[in-house]
């Protein structure tokens, strides 16, 4: 349970995710697990780094380091103004290659993604250090999650290494998108998941996801559509595809292609 960032967690929330995905027929391994329970895990593992010399003091605000360029190394020297400052995992100019099982080969160079936090200017660790740390404790043999993520892989990827971590395989599903081109997210043609239709909705991912489930699945309990889908999954339909865009009239697929490093 991603709970770091305390000042957006709200109460109760926590609860509400985990009985929607019984609802969903979806469950887990074991105790669940806390990120704001593992700060200990994540501080040693940045002292690690410090050790390494990979880390280094910024002071930049958010608006000065959030460019398409990346983050130009203002701060690579010293801190550059008094004041709170961020913690930045120093990276180098070299190229990481991900082998993603759906979005296929993508290359990127480090240094033009530049130095990516690690601890905020608040004190809370960042969420590449802490998700990097968390597969690693939990023995995460593969991560699959959406496309948006793709690019925060080079990062991760480096941080493993740097950390004597084992890299898991990585798989990058599509993203919904709205019919200007955005991601399917909180806005106004986003509504919540209804408890009470759990097999239509998760009929409804299924084709969104290029699975061609029958249409009399759609009126079967949860776990039986769960259960379909493990069954008769093909990945091979899902192949370069990065975005599939929701649209009025049923679904629609838009094919996105990584850009080449």
């Amino acid at each position: 349970m991603e709970d770091l960032d305390r000042a957006r967690v709200r109460g109760g929330a926590a609860d509400r995710i985990l009985r929607t995905l019984e609802t969903f027929g979806l469950q887990w391994d074991g105790r669940i697990e806390y990120q704001s329970e593992r700060t200990e895990h994540y501080r040693e593992a940045l002292e690690a780094l410090t050790a390494l010399g990979a880390t280094f003091e910024c002071s930049c605000s958010r608006r000065e380091h959030d460019r398409d360029s990346g983050y130009p190394g203002t701060c690579r020297a010293g801190p550059t103004r008094s004041g709170p400052t961020a913690v930045r995992f120093r990276v180098e100019d070299v190229a990481v290659s991900v082998d993603d099982r759906l979005q296929g080969r993508c290359d990127f160079r480090l240094r033009e993604r530049g130095d990516v936090i690690v601890r905020r200017r608040d004190g809370a660790f960042a969420y590449q250090l802490a998700v990097v740390v968390d597969d690693a404790l939990q023995g995460v043999t593969d991560v699959v999650r959406g496309a948006d993520l793709l690019d925060s892989t080079p990062w991760q990827i480096a941080l493993q290494q740097a950390l004597g971590y084992p890299t898991p395989r990585y798989a990058h599903l599509p993203l919904v998108t709205e019919p200007e081109g955005g991601k399917l997210a909180k806005s106004k043609r986003s509504v919540p998941l209804d408890p009470t239709s759990a097999g239509g909705q998760l009929h409804q991912a299924l084709r969104l996801l290029h699975q061609a489930p029958p249409a009399e699945l759609e009126l079967e309990p949860a776990p039986v559509i769960l259960a379909w889908a493990c069954a008769h999954w093909e990945a091979s339909r899902l192949q370069r595809v990065s975005e599939v865009a929701a649209t009025a009239y049923g679904t629609s697929v838009r094919v996105g292609f990584v850009r080449p490093m």
